[in-house]
């Protein structure tokens, strides 16, 4: 069982996200419990990537002096599965928001949608979504979005080195995708609908790899605060 000075020298815990949690929840919940578990007064803990509140998976959570790691893990190519949904956008490209227009279907096969992915792959030009947490003029984007007010977004240049349509059941299209730092899934989603000639959203999200690390040796936060005591 690892002990105080092991967190303070530096861990990286491999976190399973869960849903409707942020990144910074996650962050402040284990910070506390492993302060409470050993009566450390302070102790530094930060993650290396954020994920969505409505996406699940893989967080990398650094303690101690392994908080230094931090940039390098963000800088690691990403893998995530997920599902877009075709015929119809929202203003934050997922679930956050409700549909606000529908476009029509009929036209797309599975063909076109296996051939539309050949469009996103290598080095491309990304806009992120408004209701983003990159922040302009001292504001989030969210905020902005959020009362309503316009603003000027630049694009982003990101780079996808995978991006396979895993199965397609009606309107629900899953993937799977290995990308760049800085990559928005929901504006893939957004610019794919748009690719083909319709509308699409992000209706589920999972990172499965950062670099060499894998959900599948990742814990929920729940087991790994059972560990401690």
């Amino acid at each position: 069982m690892l002990k105080a000075e092991d967190y303070q020298n530096g861990q990286i815990l491999l976190i399973d996200k869960p849903l409707t949690w942020t990144s910074f929840q996650a962050v402040n919940k284990l910070r506390w419990e492993i302060r409470q578990a050993f009566n450390i007064k302070k102790i530094k803990v930060g993650h290396a990537g954020t994920l969505d509140p409505l996406a699940t998976g893989l967080l990398i959570i650094c303690t101690g002096k392994m908080t230094k790691q931090i940039n390098t893990f963000q800088g690691q190519d990403k893998e995530y599965t997920g599902t877009f949904v075709i015929g119809s956008t929202t203003p934050s490209y997922d679930l956050e928001t409700d549909i606000s227009e529908r476009f029509p279907t009929a036209h797309i096969t599975e063909d076109l949608i296996h051939m539309t992915t050949k469009q996103f792959m290598g080095t491309i030009e990304q806009f992120p979504p408004v209701f983003s947490a990159i922040k302009k003029d001292g504001k989030r984007l969210y905020e902005f979005a959020r009362a309503g007010e316009a603003v000027e977004i630049k694009p982003r240049t990101v780079s996808i080195s995978e991006f396979e349509i895993t199965t397609i059941e009606g309107q629900n299209i899953n993937f799977r995708v290995v990308c760049s730092k800085g990559t928005y899934i929901r504006s893939l989603a957004h610019d794919f609908g748009k690719a083909l000639n319709s509308g699409a959203h992000l209706s589920a999200l999972r990172r499965t790899k950062i670099g060499e690390f894998h959900v599948d040796d990742a814990v929920s936060p729940e087991d790994f605060i059972a560990k401690l005591s």
